[in-house]
């Protein structure tokens, strides 16, 4: 089966239609979001409607840490000093409806499909939102993931950038560099573990969504960069009176 997985949308309705879209093109099966669907953009609402109609017709959803800060507990946590992420979430509380903001509450941490398990942050500890940013934090997520028998993938987001590592033949984890659109063989043999990127909020200084498709089948994994209509989505940010910082990130990609 290819699976789509997307994650970090952060309320960017352009990048995630943009990358739906390519994805359909892939011959994708089935949807995987890994979290962090809201924050920062402009459309918090659209998206969410969106993931919903998603996990109808079979995607699997997920909730990251922007899931939890947009929750009321959090917005009326006293904070002297809120940061600009802060300020969106408070936002973006308000531009969602009751009943959206509980299906994001109570959105699972982590899911476990076809030898995968996908995660937004580390699966050593999926509700603290470690990052998984070097051969150390990805062996900490793949071990705990592997410890059931079965499982051989592990794919997660929350990092913005896309990432890959496998276990060779000793412990130690090995980096490997992804090309967009080259597929690269990931033989059930070995461990892997992966970060796809953002969809909605690219840091890497290039603008283009990124994803990636799985094809369990095959043993394939492609990263994936995708052109979108990135300044109507900075502009929409500035016209929702966000923060000058989040519409020129989009513009740069930084």
């Amino acid at each position: 089966m290819k699976y789509a997985l997307l994650s970090d949308i952060h309320s960017n309705l352009h990048a995630l239609d943009a990358c739906l879209a390519h994805a359909h093109t892939q011959g994708v099966e089935r949807v995987a979001l890994l979290g962090d669907l809201v924050s920062y953009g402009a459309f918090p609402g659209e998206v969410v409607a969106r993931c919903q109609k998603l996990q109808q017709d079979g995607a699997i959803v997920l909730r990251g840490n922007h899931e939890e800060l947009i929750q009321t507990h959090h917005i009326n946590s006293a904070n002297p000093n809120p940061s600009l992420g802060s300020q969106t979430a408070e936002w973006t509380h308000n531009q969602l409806s009751p009943a959206q903001r509980f299906w994001l509450e109570i959105l699972p941490l982590t899911a476990q499909v076809d030898q995968m398990v996908l995660v937004h942050a580390s699966a050593d500890a999926p509700e603290r939102w470690r990052y998984v940013e070097d051969e150390r934090t990805a062996g900490l997520s793949l071990d705990a993931a592997c410890a059931h028998p079965d499982v051989r993938y592990v794919f997660g987001g929350h990092v913005h950038h896309q990432s890959l590592y496998y276990r060779g033949t000793g412990r130690q984890l090995m980096a490997f560099k992804p090309a967009p659109g080259v597929p690269i063989p990931t033989p059930k043999h070995r461990q892997w573990i992966a970060t796809i990127g953002s969809v909605g909020q690219p840091r890497d200084g290039n603008p283009r969504a990124m994803y990636a498709v799985f094809d369990s089948t095959a043993a394939k994994l492609t990263f994936h960069r995708v052109a979108y209509d990135h300044r109507a989505a900075a502009r929409a940010v500035r016209e929702a009176g966000l923060p000058e910082f989040f519409a020129q990130r989009l513009e740069t990609g930084k």
